[in-house]
């Protein structure tokens, strides 16, 4: 036989046992109880692949490929959308602040709305604006200043009501400033339903208060107010012109002292569950410190004198 021919007959032979195994390997699989099929195509590597409704056995050349996990993507929160729960949570301030004649009372009424955004309402500038406009309160309020007598606390209390019911209070709260002064104020305030969430008061030592007062000067070119000893003016020709209120004597300090703490003693007692004394014979950065503090705590509900 030819070279040529035992390599075809050699050729048909191998093709023949290739074919004979194959269908062996079809025929071991169709064989396989069901309860064991799946151990054994994990040993022989061969899936079972569904082809209109039959199956046939197919050789798995690779591994199956794994299926991604999909985690949730995580969440960033943007900084304002971080803040808006709380600044929800936050609501508007209602403060009343009292404090006697160089107490300070001014430069932390400024601190506080700065930092808070309150609306600031002073009795003594509602009357003067008010007359200035020439509204009907301010018309009666000039009828009795005119004549000198004090204002009715009705025509003042009425001013301050039609204040407070603004839109701006309303939506941003108010400090109502050295107010009310007097008993029968301060019970024409609650029965408006009107009260504070805090109303602090400025507590400074009477000698002291002497010392800061006498010590005012103020500079009549540039309406600055300077103290001999705890702010002096910066030049010899500011010092020379510097002028000194005339009530702002000794005798007459103590005098206004004298009607302030009266006054103050009485409406102290209405607002006693309210009542945070602060020390303001301090810096007034301290003074403020401890301010801030109190309202930050109150306007996010960790404290609460209801």
């Amino acid at each position: 036989m030819s070279l040529a021919v035992r390599q075809t007959s050699a050729a048909a032979s191998l093709s023949a046992s290739l074919c004979h195994s194959q269908n062996e390997s079809v025929e071991r699989a169709s064989a396989i109880p069901a309860a064991s099929s799946a151990a054994w195509r994990r040993h022989s590597g061969l899936r079972m692949v569904s082809t209109a409704g039959d199956e046939r056995v197919a050789a798995a050349r690779r591994p199956a490929r794994r299926s991604r996990s999909h985690k949730p993507r995580a969440t960033v929160s943007t900084a304002s959308e971080q803040a808006a729960p709380a600044a929800a949570a936050l609501r508007p301030l209602r403060v009343m602040i009292s404090g006697a004649p160089a107490s300070g009372k001014g430069t932390q009424c400024e601190l506080i709305v700065q930092k808070y955004g309150l609306t600031h309402i002073s009795a003594g500038d509602l009357l003067r604006a008010e007359v200035a406009a020439g509204t009907e309160g301010g018309r009666q309020a000039k009828a009795h200043m005119d004549a000198g007598r004090l204002v009715p606390d009705e025509v003042v209390v009425t001013i301050v009501k039609n204040r407070l019911a603004q839109p701006d209070a309303q939506s941003k709260g108010w400090l109502l400033d050295g107010y009310p002064r007097s008993l029968s104020q301060a019970h024409a305030l609650l029965a408006l339903d009107i009260t504070p969430d805090v109303f602090i008061l400025l507590d400074v030592p009477q000698d002291i208060l002497v010392e800061r007062v006498v010590g005012r000067r103020l500079d009549p070119a540039t309406n600055r107010i300077y103290h001999l000893a705890f702010a002096p003016p910066e030049t010899d020709e500011i010092a020379a012109r510097l002028t000194q209120r005339s009530d702002d004597t000794e005798e007459k300090v103590k005098a206004r002292l004298e009607t302030h703490n009266a006054n103050v003693a009485s409406v102290l007692d209405i607002y006693a569950s309210k009542l945070v004394q602060v020390n303001g014979h301090r810096s007034k950065d301290e003074v403020f410190g401890e301010i801030d503090s109190l309202l930050t705590r109150l306007q996010q509900g960790e404290v609460s004198f209801d």
